[in-house]
């Protein structure tokens, strides 16, 4: 651990950092929701490794993947090798992405084979957290799916460690909180509509991930402010931030003093 980092502790699993890779740019680049989220250039795996190297050298721990995000498992699979055990992976399931398009699957049968898969794409024996990828339908999905029922078989045979949902509505988060180890919302100065969500985790010791803290690319002016708003916030364990942009990246771990 960087001792200019923060760490907090993820459902009693292991301290990650404040900060957290999303990956979805290592292997998709259709419909990404940030700005020219089409048609850019994908990076090499030379580079991969040396974002991986850069942010573990500055403490940077945690790694969001998801089967949506095209090659995105595979590559990391490929790619991580030694440096597996340095980083605590958070996948997701219910979202398959091809073709340019999105659908969503919910069932037993689905969320077993998607862990699998994981499992083999990552190259690894174990995901460290998975979360229900969800649509729009967020409380559909937890009053009338298998999906955490599903999840939760899995967290006790060992193949997850810890499982949550990225949530989209206050209704289906806050009753996310009762039922899973782990939270994920958007958040973010122009968006605080999940805050009763946080608020209620942190009551209830449950571990909070932001997404969106700048609007998918598009709140670009005072990272340092947002960053350091969001981190301060009660009860969130860590903000995901998408790039392949070394400089992008340090200017984020910047803003947190690291």
């Amino acid at each position: 651990m960087d001792k200019n980092m923060i760490y907090r502790n993820f459902a009693n699993i292991k301290d990650v950092s404040v900060l957290g890779l999303g990956t979805v740019k290592f292997g998709r680049n259709q419909g990404v929701k940030y700005p020219n989220g089409n048609g850019f250039e994908l990076p090499s795996d030379q580079q991969i490794e040396e974002i991986l190297d850069l942010i573990l050298g500055q403490g940077v721990n945690l790694i969001d993947t998801a089967p949506a995000y095209g090659s995105s498992e595979i590559r990391l699979g490929q790619l991580m090798q030694q440096r597996r055990d340095d980083l605590f992976i958070v996948s997701k399931t219910g979202e398959e992405f091809e073709d340019g398009k999105s659908e969503y699957i919910f069932t037993k049968e689905h969320t077993e084979f998607s862990i699998h898969r994981s499992l083999k794409r990552l190259k690894t024996d174990r995901l460290d957290s998975v979360l229900v990828h969800c649509n729009r339908q967020d409380l559909d999905i937890i009053n009338n799916t298998d999906v955490l029922e599903t999840l939760s078989r899995l967290k006790e045979k060992g193949d997850i460690l810890s499982y949550g949902m990225s949530t989209n509505t206050v209704e289906a988060g806050l009753k996310a909180v009762d039922l899973t180890d782990i939270i994920m919302v958007a958040y973010n100065p122009s968006y605080t509509e999940q805050l009763p969500v946080i608020e209620y985790a942190n009551k209830k010791g449950k571990s909070i991930i932001i997404k969106k803290a700048f609007d998918s690319g598009h709140l670009t002016d005072n990272y340092s402010q947002i960053i350091e708003s969001v981190v301060n916030l009660n009860g969130v364990t860590s903000i995901i931030f998408g790039s392949i942009n070394p400089k992008n990246i340090l200017a984020n771990i910047a803003a947190i003093g690291g």
